[in-house]
């Protein structure tokens, strides 16, 4: 069956796609390449007026031994105080890098900043051969905005699994970890 076109796969791949389309400006090959797993969140919203907020879907996906897992349903939410006004919408990946970063995907909940650390990615052709890829970072954050692609470091910002959907997709029974796991 295809996929409807406003569905979370269907959105999230087509940014996925075209982040990866952009022409020295993609994150490098060789650090997806070592990825555990990948979470993409399209158009999450960051609104505020001195006191703001982020929240957005998205889902994941973690390499097993027969390749990809089925992809998870998550959210992300989180505030922000100060001087702050106006909204934007920013799409947003994260790469779990190492197992403590696929780890606290694999948990029901985790804070980016508390506990789980998030470092800027690298971006561009020659990113990954001019650093040693933050190999401390077990989460590696990107983002794109207004057509302008770099790496964000990500604090405060709470995950979730969004159990409405896993559960319409998998079934009350089917634990999300274990989607991941394949």
């Amino acid at each position: 069956d295809p996929v409807p076109a406003q569905d979370p796969r269907s959105i999230a791949a087509r940014v996925f796609r075209e982040i990866m389309g952009a022409p020295d400006k993609a994150i490098p090959r060789d650090i997806l390449d070592r990825a555990e797993c990948i979470a993409v969140f399209p158009q999450v919203i960051k609104a505020g007026f001195m006191v703001g907020g982020r929240l957005g879907r998205g889902l994941a996906a973690c390499r097993t031994k027969q390749g990809w897992s089925g992809p998870v349903f998550l959210n992300m939410g989180g505030g922000s105080f100060g001087l702050q006004i106006g909204a934007q919408a920013t799409d947003f990946i994260l790469l779990f890098m190492n197992e403590r970063g696929m780890n606290r995907l694999l948990g029901d909940k985790f804070e980016i900043g508390g506990d789980a650390t998030a470092a800027a990615g690298p971006v561009g052709r020659q990113a990954g051969a001019s650093t040693n890829i933050r190999m401390d970072a077990q989460i590696l954050s990107y983002s794109r905005s207004k057509g302008l692609f770099a790496g964000l470091e990500l604090k405060g910002v709470v995950i979730t699994k969004d159990g409405d959907d896993n559960n319409a997709v998998y079934g009350k029974n089917v634990n999300s970890a274990d989607v991941l796991k394949g």
